[in-house]
């Protein structure tokens, strides 16, 4: 192509309260329609808004993980807009004072670092949501008056792919520091994105069209490949591109026309008269930043560098905060932190269910860690412990009361191991002719029929040393 890409995605994030941004009103996901409403989100003349607080701390914990500046004293606005799911008429927002802004995100995105900058974060409320039935809409305020964020992106990214890679590693960071549950399809986590193309080299911004409202990170980037694919075929046939907003056709892979895009100033944006000036104390910002959870890439850093992990495991285990904190507490116990890594890994993720930020785990670290003490001691293979692990799962039991009822143990005798050897080497002549002439592989091959011979129960580390002993191998 002779363009480039200019991205700038702009986040909302709902902010994991028990209750509304401005009322005490509950968030609870999936209550009956209009069940979750007062007269401060019904929009009713009267009703006053207060501020939660919850919502500001989690806010500006948000705010301080993407490194930006807080502003100490800061203003919401009302941005005005007429829409059947609004039942103000306006949303309660921030605009010129925002409580934070000038942050940054590392990325890593096809094979190379990048900063990615943060505009400004700032707090709102969510409005409602509008359901349609063929020619009828109906409206459920459930959602009207929930704490948001919204995250305002740098037009820094050049490609969809870095787009999504921007998308994931943000809800990572979100769901780690315990603001957000990342779940896109419950509409907790959420993107628009700003996406206009222009020559390569030129500095002149191309015109921005805006994608609204696209629920997962393969969408993201499909719908944004599409639509620079579209830009740049209206400038290639001698059109203009046209300032406007656009949804996402999965079914059809192409953008399609919704509205043309509104600028700032038809909000009508002025300070809410409503609500003071949110002040962030000095004491009030300093306890957050105490308090502040490990972040993704820091806890990943911490398991290569301290704990030993390959750069591959520390990605996997740092996949969900709960597998990673299971998998912290099992090394901790266990003392060996790759072993512990590679069990959890081969067998237990494999069970594992997770949904936002709740994660289903079939064992305790507990019980991990006791299974491979028991096959470090020698009482079992580290084959049968995925035995016994398949046992255990989902019971509570301990991995030595199974083993015992199992009469499980390991062979480690030498001279049965070594007449399994010597027969197994015999009724395979020519594997064991080519493992002496240097073909090293092969000894995998008799390591693995002298445990099938032994339903998993010899000690490998043995086995390994016999054949070694047999085959004149040193």
């Amino acid at each position: 192509m002779r363009y480039e890409a200019v991205i700038g995605l702009e986040v909302h994030a709902q902010l994991l309260t028990r209750t509304k941004a401005f009322c005490a009103c509950p968030t609870t996901y999936g209550a009956p329609p209009n069940t979750q409403t007062c007269p401060v989100c019904l929009g009713l003349p009267g009703a006053l808004p207060v501020l939660n607080g919850e919502a500001v701390r989690l806010a500006v914990r948000t705010a301080l993980a993407l490194s930006c500046s807080l502003r100490e004293r800061s203003r919401f606005a009302r941005k005005n807009y007429f829409y059947p799911d609004l039942p103000k008429g306006y949303q309660i927002s921030q605009y010129d004072e925002p409580f934070s802004e000038r942050g940054h995100l590392e990325i890593e995105s096809e094979g190379h670092a990048k900063r990615v900058g943060i505009t400004r974060v700032h707090m709102e409320e969510d409005a409602g949501k509008s359901v349609h039935h063929g020619a009828v809409s109906v409206v459920d305020l459930n959602r009207s008056g929930v704490p948001l964020v919204e995250i305002v992106g740098d037009p820094d990214l050049r490609s969809a792919a870095e787009a999504a890679d921007y998308l994931r590693k943000l809800r990572d960071i979100l769901v780690f520091i315990g603001v957000n549950d990342g779940n896109l399809e419950e509409g907790s986590f959420r993107c628009d994105a700003n996406v206009s193309i222009r020559p390569f080299g030129d500095p002149k911004l191309g015109t921005r069209v805006e994608l609204k409202n696209i629920n997962s990170f393969r969408f993201v980037e499909r719908a944004l490949s599409h639509e620079i694919e579209r830009q740049a075929g209206v400038l290639e046939s001698g059109g203009r591109v046209v300032q406007e907003t656009r949804g996402w056709n999965e079914d059809e892979g192409k953008t399609f026309n919704m509205r043309s895009k509104e600028e700032a100033q038809d909000y009508r944006y002025f300070p809410d008269p409503d609500l003071p000036p949110l002040v962030l104390e000095e004491e009030f910002v300093a306890e957050i930043r105490r308090t502040m959870p490990e972040l993704p890439r820091e806890k990943r850093k911490r398991f290569t560098n301290e704990m030993g992990l390959g750069a591959y495991a520390a990605q996997v285990l740092t996949g969900h905060p709960r597998v990673a904190a299971f998998f912290e507490e099992a090394a901790t116990l266990h003392g060996q932190a790759t072993k512990v890594a590679n069990f959890v890994q081969s067998e237990v993720l494999r069970d594992v269910q997770t949904h936002g930020l709740t994660a289903s785990i079939p064992v305790t670290a507990t019980q991990v860690a006791a299974l491979l003490q028991l096959v470090d001691q020698g009482t079992i293979s580290g084959k049968q412990a995925k035995d016994v692990y398949s046992k255990i799962a989902g019971t509570g039991r301990a991995p030595a009361d199974v083993v015992a009822d199992l009469g499980m143990r390991q062979v480690s005798d030498v001279d049965t191991l070594e007449a399994i050897c010597r027969r197994l080497i015999a009724e395979n002549p020519k594997q064991a002719e080519q493992l002496r002439a240097g073909k090293a592989n092969l000894l995998g091959f008799f390591v693995g029929q002298v445990m099938k011979e032994t339903k998993g129960a010899a000690n490998p580390q043995l086995v390994n040393d016999v054949l070694k002993k047999l085959l004149g191998m040193g």
